[in-house]
């Protein structure tokens, strides 16, 4: 027979679940700063439903939610569930974890107990009819984020989670390292991946606040794995190096202006003009770096209140601005003039569904995205840990908090304020042999239809519904000034003519029809990458842009050309 509460250094046997365990428990009557607000208890192990799983903690990762539960602000955890019927008086929290699965539900089909897994915090109810329905379950009115707006988090010997919430853990990491990066990686991916026409593109400015935190060292890299042009804003210049070894092309230094905050009124014309001076200021610093005037594309933003007005002024025509926090407040500020006139966007994005985190442990397991973990603590440092992320004294990158793996895996830390990861891990250089033709190395060059069919902005539909059919092609570039600013298909002329006179019709250009500012790749890039662009962004084709010149075309790669490759004779 087993024992009933096993020592915190002492993993019980495989499959092997005690009536306790070892936790960190949050109550209310101790909300304030971490430090005193976690404390270690004894509780019982929980129960899990047929959808769950029971995973022996090995590492858990430390996050800012965590920050927001020991202080209830901006909510109490505890009384929020209260409300929904939950009865534990306490939180335990934990929203990043590497472990072992201890035990399964009756319904988990796809997990077996002994399985090294990673843990996603996206929580849904299986029945609810957004998430039958296959659309996007983190739209659920049931959506919740496990260890946060969830109980028993990873901060304890076992805790309970959904198995879709599991991943196979990268076997080249520790268990600290796995146990650090999903949260922060998944949320990021989501941010840069996730929106549709405004996913990163090849050549794609990226700016992302916070490039040597937690999140911003995930979106440095995320961005760069898709082809973006990460830059980073840092706080110190002692930052630089390490957000430029992740992949930053530069980095600007916060500290150098001092516009920060809500936004002027308007009608306040001497504070309105000092602001807009120094956030063109900034705007430059971005030019700067890139050795051009491109402002960037995607803003990634995370501090919310004191930089929003910021971002979306330095974004350009057309771009997004996408938000998953608000660290330094809530009520952000917006000039919507530059928002509506310039058609610029500004998104929320809340953590990640299960294909994003597959997406994101696939970079991970490939080596193209190093999880950061820069610090990794005991586990009676818990709160510790916290109390240097609410002082922001916290160190570069990840953090990890070691819980089992006391058992396999030594803590030893690096030095805080002054570290890099070991190892940043960049898309090795594909060199392929003479005559090599394994098809998960074909380069896009190999398929791609080289030279264009153009049209101009200003034709009408009849001269270029001739022009494809005279080619024989499915679509044609749409250019302006030699500069090709869109795409116009088939579908495209058929669909102008639903609802409209044959007048109305003859009436449109190509320019009206067009699908503007298509998606590109170059010559260069795995074939097996651009089909999972084109895939994910719901398109059936991509310019081809050469790195020297990416505003101009080579080239185009569609589906057909794809097809084509794959009927080729070896």
């Amino acid at each position: 027979m087993g024992k009933r509460l096993y020592d915190i250094d002492n993993p019980p046997p495989l499959g092997e679940v005690p009536e306790q365990m070892h936790a960190w428990l949050i109550r209310p009557e101790r909300f304030g700063e971490p430090v005193h607000s976690f404390k270690q208890e004894v509780v019982d192990v929980p129960e899990i439903r047929d959808d769950e799983v029971l995973v022996y903690v090995m590492a858990a990762g430390v996050n800012y939610n965590n920050v927001w539960a020991a202080t209830g602000v901006p909510q109490d955890v505890v009384a929020a569930r209260r409300k929904v019927g939950e009865t534990e008086p306490f939180h335990i929290g934990g929203s990043d974890a590497s472990g072992v699965v201890y035990k399964v539900g009756a319904k988990v089909s796809n997990l077996v107990v002994g399985d090294e897994v990673v843990i996603h915090c996206g929580t849904w109810s299986a029945d609810c009819p957004i998430a039958r329905s296959g659309a996007d379950p983190t739209y659920s009115p049931t959506f919740r984020t496990w260890g946060y707006e969830t109980n028993w988090g990873s901060f304890a010997q076992f805790t309970r989670v959904q198995a879709h919430q599991c991943l196979p853990r990268p076997r080249h990491l520790s268990w600290a390292s796995s146990g650090s990066y999903m949260l922060v990686g998944a949320s990021a991916y989501r941010m840069l991946a996730g929106w549709g026409r405004h996913a990163v593109r090849p050549n794609d400015v990226v700016l992302c606040w916070g490039g040597a935190g937690g999140l911003g060292s995930m979106a440095i890299q995320i961005a760069s794995a898709m082809g973006g042009v990460p830059i980073a804003v840092v706080s110190s210049d002692d930052k630089v190096e390490y957000c430029e070894r992740l992949g930053a092309k530069g980095c600007i230094n916060r500290k150098r202006f001092g516009h920060w905050g809500i936004l002027p009124h308007w009608k306040d014309q001497a504070g309105y003009a000092k602001w807009r001076a120094e956030a063109r200021a900034f705007g430059e610093a971005i030019w700067e770096i890139l050795g051009e005037r491109r402002n960037p594309r995607i803003v990634f933003e995370h501090p919310g209140e004191s930089t929003i007005p910021t971002s979306i002024y330095v974004c350009q025509r057309g771009g997004m601005v996408v938000i998953c926090a608000g660290t330094t407040g809530y009520n952000a500020t917006v000039d919507l003039r530059y928002l509506w006139t310039r058609q610029k966007r500004l998104q929320g994005s809340h953590f990640a569904n299960d294909d994003q985190a597959r997406a994101l442990n696939e970079l991970v397991a490939a080596k193209r995205v190093d999880p950061c973990t820069s610090e990794v603590f005991s586990w009676d440092d818990l709160a510790q840990a916290h109390q240097l992320m609410r002082e922001n004294r916290h160190p570069y990158g990840n953090m990890a908090i070691l819980v089992g793996a006391h058992a396999v895996e030594a803590s030893v830390p690096v030095e805080a304020r002054d570290s890099v990861p070991e190892v940043t891990y960049r898309q090795p250089r594909l060199e392929l042999t003479p005559g090599e033709t394994h098809p998960h190395r074909t380069l896009v060059s190999e398929a791609m239809h080289e030279g264009l069919i153009t049209c101009s902005v200003d034709a009408k539909l009849a001269e270029v519904a001739r022009l494809l059919l005279d080619n024989r092609i499915h679509a044609a570039v749409v250019t302006k000034d030699d500069t090709a600013i869109g795409v116009v298909s088939q579908t495209d002329l058929v669909l102008a003519r639903q609802g409209r006179s044959r007048q109305q019709a003859a009436a449109l250009t190509a320019g009206d029809v067009m699908t503007p500012d298509p998606l590109t790749c170059e010559p260069d890039m795995l074939l097996t990458d651009a089909v999972t662009l084109m895939a994910r962004q719901g398109i059936h084709r991509l310019f081809v842009t050469r790195p020297e010149n990416p505003n101009v075309p080579v080239g185009v790669l569609s589906f057909t050309d794809i097809l084509k490759r794959i009927a080729r004779p070896t």
